[in-house]
């Protein structure tokens, strides 16, 4: 869902501040005309998954309360090219002043719910679940995973307080997935999960020793997935599986053949082009 204004407002005010910087020399030069109402269209320019309209919306109300901008598709449409997306009335100078700030997050977040849906699409008839990851643009986490929630995915672990997740690092830093798990669960607060990275089944078999709740196979060939997903689901059917590593739109659908819950890729948001928009004033060729 899109953070709440305590949570956005201070993000969008220092993105503001970064491209405003000491006044809009531009628009400021317009002189009085910038304080007479105004009407814009947004206007896709290429296909795709639109994401990002509510925050936008809150661009634009951040420089002028009197700015309204009406989002003309819903939140997550695929839009043809030359759509008009959004409607926006306001004073000249709030509609200049914030239209590459909220363009930029909108076509950012638009373009990651794009290439989510198309992976999305490739598993749409199987059990198994696409999910985010932690690879995020720094200050973009909660927006970048509320556009891979618009395309249809769902969200892994917002930060490290989410949940635990025991990787190579801290499996090698204990000395073993046991001893890893069993300190971490000492100090786990209720009702926080453990989730282990595995990359062979013999780290499997650590896992299920141990009675994590989810086990991720990393990197791990197809038959060797379906061996271990065979092997948890025999002995213990209430572990969740994550499948992780090198997923393209290519392997994704042999990925969730093999019977895993979830599938977490990075793809989504490190790979995804922008989504083309632009802004017209209205009566402008």
């Amino acid at each position: 869902m899109i953070p709440p204004n305590v949570v956005l407002d201070p993000m969008l005010q220092s993105w503001l501040q970064e491209d405003i910087g000491r006044g809009d020399r531009t628009t400021a030069g317009l002189g009085d005309i910038t304080r007479q109402p105004h009407q814009a269209l947004w206007i896709a320019k290429a296909p795709g998954i639109i994401a990002g309209l509510p925050v936008a919306q809150r661009v634009f109300a951040l420089l002028d309360a009197e700015t309204h901008l009406t989002p003309l598709v819903p939140e997550g449409e695929y839009c043809q090219s030359g759509t008009a997306i959004a409607d926006i009335v306001g004073p000249l100078g709030a509609l200049l002043t914030g239209e590459r700030v909220a363009l930029n997050l909108t076509m950012r977040l638009s373009g990651i719910a794009t290439l989510t849906r198309q992976y999305v699409d490739k598993i749409v008839d199987l059990p198994a679940q696409l999910v985010d990851t932690r690879k995020t643009t720094p200050g973009l986490r909660i927006l970048e995973k509320y556009a891979t929630s618009v395309g249809g995915a769902r969200n892994h672990r917002l930060g490290l307080d989410d949940g635990v997740m025991i990787k190579d690092n801290h499996i090698a830093a204990a000395g073993s997935i046991a001893a890893a798990v069993e300190q971490i669960r000492q100090q786990l607060p209720y009702p926080l999960t453990i989730e282990v990275e595995t990359e062979n089944l013999d780290m499997v078999e650590a896992a299920l020793a141990a009675n994590v709740d989810i086990i991720m196979l990393d990197n791990m060939a197809i038959a060797a997935m379906q061996t271990a997903v065979a092997r948890i689901r025999q002995t213990h059917p209430h572990i969740k599986i994550e499948a992780s590593g090198n997923v393209t739109l290519d392997t994704l659908r042999a990925v969730a053949q093999t019977g895993v819950d979830y599938i977490s890729t990075s793809a989504p948001i490190t790979r995804s082009p922008w989504l083309d928009l632009s802004m017209r004033l209205k009566g402008e060729g």
